[in-house]
């Protein structure tokens, strides 16, 4: 299916404003024409985080599926889970269009769409219907851009979503929203993480696993505030990590120059950086997702061992089309059967020491 769409599907959705294509991309997966792929029920791909077992290791990132269209579609494609949102709880349009570029060259987009979503409650309807379907399907929560009080919003996310969502993403991260990675500071973040997990721990019976997730452009000392502060809470784990306002390591020229967050190949390197010095900082115990620049097995791997439980794309299915994450998967199980490994698990943090030793880039 990947060669058909590189083929002849990619062209045609490339002569769309990149917007507008992934409109269509949703429809086709909500209207059924996109074919999933033969479950691959591996057992050496299963990974325990955070209580909740995952059937691989794949997922799809939040900024997809906003609204909670589609996540079981997605599943469908092989992705061991999805994550819905970014949601804030009342709808908003984003920034001005346009607000998505391609880089062709560099396999690579910038956006600044700025958290544009229907806002909670349509998603939450969505999400409740489809509640007795098997699948893991996270909510990742936002705050309105001209909210009052950021961090009412995300405690409102956990509220609003605690009986639909398999996880909780609280974003903090993305740099379309004019101050919200100010969150990230210490004393900012105690107070966030202090409240929404007193949220989370309100409701009697359900227990949500909650992750962070953070910018790729933090400085060591930020690097290690945030992880003195993780370890004052009981945080669930860390999604390392989301846009980068970097241009380092860009071959093309064409659209390099808009603002916005920069996702796709050029940031697997300084993701996968920050996730390494992450694990240093976190120890063995807390779960990392890694995210930037997976595009194939071996960059899926990469990640793993430079730390991470799970992995995560988005990027990279613009690219290469529907057919990415069922191509992954069987790539990874070949993979460990051709290396005689019984669990993926047992590949996570053999690379940590020799990624974290990196610079961060310019």
């Amino acid at each position: 299916m990947n060669r058909l769409f590189q083929a002849i599907g990619r062209k045609v959705l490339f002569s769309f404003d990149p917007e507008d294509a992934h409109g269509l991309s949703i429809k086709a997966l909500k209207s059924g024409i996109v074919p999933g792929c033969a479950p691959l029920n591996d057992p050496a791909l299963r990974v325990t985080v955070a209580g909740l077992s995952f059937p691989n290791p794949l997922g799809m990132a939040a900024g997809y599926d906003k609204n909670a269209e589609v996540p079981d579609a997605l599943l469908k494609l092989g992705f061991g889970f999805a994550e819905v949102g970014t949601l804030t709880p009342l709808p908003q349009s984003g920034n001005p269009k346009p607000r998505i570029f391609r880089l062709i060259e560099d396999r690579a987009v910038i956006n600044r769409l700025g958290f544009n979503n229907e806002g909670h409650d349509p998603a939450f309807q969505r999400l409740t219907e489809r509640r007795k379907h098997a699948g893991i399907v996270g909510v990742n929560i936002g705050a309105n851009k001209d909210s009052t009080d950021r961090i009412a919003d995300y405690v409102a996310g956990i509220r609003k979503f605690q009986s639909v969502a398999s996880y909780f993403t609280v974003n903090i991260s993305s740099p379309n929203t004019p101050g919200l990675r100010y969150l990230q500071a210490r004393e900012s973040l105690r107070e966030l993480l202090g409240k929404v997990l007193e949220a989370r721990d309100a409701q009697k019976g359900v227990h949500r696993p909650v992750f962070l997730k953070i910018a790729p452009d933090l400085p060591e000392t930020s690097l290690d505030d945030i992880a003195a502060e993780i370890a004052l809470h009981p945080l669930d784990g860390l999604i390392i990590s989301n846009t980068t306002l970097s241009r380092s390591g860009l071959e093309g020229t064409k659209n390099a120059r808009e603002t916005g967050g920069l996702s796709g190949a050029p940031l697997f390197n300084r993701s996968t950086i920050v996730l390494a010095k992450m694990r240093q900082r976190v120890g063995s115990d807390l779960p990392l997702i890694g995210v930037g620049g997976v595009d194939s097995a071996a960059t899926a791997i990469a990640k793993i061992r430079a730390g991470a439980d799970l992995v995560q794309l988005y990027t990279s299915m613009i690219y290469a089309g529907p057919g990415l994450a069922g191509d992954i998967i069987k790539d990874l199980s070949a993979r460990l059967k051709r290396d005689r490994i019984t669990t993926i698990a047992a590949l996570r943090d053999c690379d940590v020491n020799e990624w974290a030793g990196e610079p961060l880039p310019a």
